[in-house]
């Protein structure tokens, strides 16, 4: 018996490679759609948050799209949702850029700040290291190679979770100087530094893999 595609909403809120989102999702066998309709993305199976460019500014533009309420309706329901680059990194509580600090959503603790490498941005292939039962990616080999294009990332992850009922977030890590959070999967909401959607096959088996899980 065949079933529909999974309906998945790439928020457009002017911060991020949203064509390219669409058409890796799409590859992938999505319904995809790039709008800011307030409806549409709450009531999407699945929300895709691009982001580029300035901490900052990506998070003004999200709120002035009414990003943060959607987001955290969304996760308040258990409904997924993926943050892709900086659109990973304005879910952590703040993010500091050129000696200015500004706030994120703060759905998981932590700073971002300056890479610590010799080579700023980190622009290019690199590999990464997921936990044993990280479903995000599954099915991928351990030296699959991922794109990031970053000057900016997450270094310490301080969340834990002491109740036993309530599963720890996964945290995969990448290195470029030194280590960085690569990719969160915390119940409803996963993220990854890295782009996807210009990952070529393991890329496209990621986005599987979260689509699997909508």
């Amino acid at each position: 018996m065949s079933t529909s595609p999974k309906k998945v909403v790439v928020f457009d809120y002017g911060f991020g490679n949203v064509r390219s989102a669409e058409r890796a999702l799409a590859r992938v066998g999505a319904d995809v759609e790039i709008t800011r309709d307030f409806d549409k993305a709450m009531n999407a199976d699945g929300l895709l948050v691009p982001g580029v460019g300035a901490f900052a500014a990506c998070m003004k533009g999200l709120l002035g799209a009414r990003g943060d309420w959607i987001i955290d309706r969304r996760l308040s329901g258990g409904r997924p949702v993926l943050g892709i680059c900086v659109g990973m990194q304005i879910l952590f509580a703040r993010g500091i850029e050129h000696g200015v600090e500004a706030a994120g959503l703060d759905e998981w603790p932590g700073t971002v700040t300056p890479l610590k490498a010799e080579i700023v941005p980190h622009m290019g292939w690199n590999t990464v290291v997921p936990p044993a039962d990280s479903r995000l990616f599954a099915g991928l080999d351990t030296d699959a190679r991922y794109y990031f294009v970053h000057s900016y990332a997450v270094h310490d992850w301080t969340l834990e979770t002491t109740n036993p009922a309530i599963r720890a977030p996964l945290v995969t890590w990448a290195t470029h100087g030194d280590p960085f959070v690569a990719a969160v999967e915390n119940g409803a909401l996963w993220a990854t530094q890295f782009h996807p959607e210009k990952s070529g096959d393991a890329g496209a088996q990621l986005l599987t893999n979260w689509i699997e899980t909508l």
